[in-house]
């Protein structure tokens, strides 16, 4: 992480001040140290470049760390199982089969026929439609933080899909966050082989308690991470609080009347965030003002199973077809309610 952040943080627990001591310091990257509450008396650490600032009184459910190395582990217990995805031609194998050699190769350390495999399973996962409306969202937002200035805070960021469009085409200091440390540590990794680290901080936090002061961030965005953080609560409370200027969230939402999907997002508590009228309505009451931009609706399919591993599939939404609505939600701090100030 970078020097600049140690004046934006506090700590998550009690939002006091934080003393730093730091024992690997490299120009104006920090490298290893420890950040200590003299208040609570909460310490965390920075290790390979990575602010831990994880609370231990919310309960971790590190889903990349599941997966990926289930992944791994797997393939290495059945190598007959590994040669049918690595040993064979690539266009031979399914969609679905092909992420999953896309992921063996970045844990080889060989990114760049990683990427390669990567964007070929892409076309065979989404339609057309979706690639079409991803994308355009992934543009919109590039273009809208190219007339500001500043760092910016991406949020529930995985695998880096938004942070790495930014910094390659705008080269601005981006701060990187996720739940899970084993996520952010495969995105430096991915970074550094591209040469685009230098512009990088990476911060492990739960977005429902993160360790920004007030009004810490101008510029807050996400790639359609809100849906992703289990149990939201006061989620968007949180955010309003940390956020000066404005919050970018790609986004896409169901149809309300799609029972399909409706029972698995309903059997997964994500109705808030999935649905147009209710994600607008949680936004109000987090006192948030919110316009919606660069609407774009397209055809989304249960991503297709995996030949060789049991039929795994890649998302777990839809699991019907569906029509998805894109849009990336322009939000700002609601100041017309005096009595909330700041929190």
């Amino acid at each position: 992480m970078h020097t600049y952040l140690i004046e934006m943080l506090e700590c998550p627990a009690c939002h006091s001040k934080l003393d730093w001591v730091i024992t690997e310091q490299n120009e104006n990257r920090i490298e290893t140290a420890k950040a200590h509450c003299n208040a609570c008396g909460a310490t965390y650490p920075v290790r390979n470049g990575i602010g831990l600032f994880l609370t231990s009184t919310i309960q971790r459910n590190d889903l990349w760390e599941q997966v990926d190395s289930g992944l791994i582990q797997h393939l290495r217990g059945h190598p007959e199982l590994e040669r049918q995805l690595m040993d064979v031609p690539l266009e031979t194998l399914a969609a679905t089969d092909q992420l999953f050699r896309a992921r063996v190769l970045e844990e080889q350390g060989d990114f760049i026929e990683a990427q390669i495999t990567a964007d070929l399973a892409d076309k065979g996962l989404y339609t057309p439609e979706h690639i079409h409306c991803r994308n355009s969202q992934l543009d919109y937002v590039v273009e809208w933080l190219s007339t500001t200035e500043g760092p910016i805070v991406d949020l529930a960021s995985g695998k880096g899909y938004l942070v790495e469009k930014v910094v390659r085409e705008l080269k601005r200091p981006l701060v990187a966050t996720d739940f899970s440390p084993s996520v952010l540590r495969r995105d430096r990794k991915w970074l550094e082989n591209f040469g685009l680290y230098n512009y990088v901080s990476l911060l492990a936090f739960d977005a429902r308690c993160t360790p920004f002061k007030d009004g810490a961030i101008t510029t807050l965005t996400t790639y359609v991470g809100l849906p992703n953080i289990q149990e939201p609560g006061n989620l968007l409370v949180e955010l309003r609080r940390i956020v000066a200027g404005v919050f970018l969230a790609i986004s896409q939402f169901y149809p309300e009347e799609d029972e399909a999907n409706a029972k698995v997002i309903h059997e997964a508590k994500l109705d808030p965030l999935l649905y147009r009228r209710t994600a607008l309505q949680h936004f109000a009451e987090a006192d948030w003002k919110v316009e919606v931009k660069n609407t774009c609706v397209g055809e989304a399919h249960p991503t297709p199973p995996s030949v060789l591993l049991d039929g795994a599939r890649v998302d777990a939404l839809p699991v019907a077809n569906t029509n998805l609505e894109w849009c990336v939600l322009l939000a700002t701090r609601n100041l017309s309610n005096p009595k909330r100030g700041a929190a």
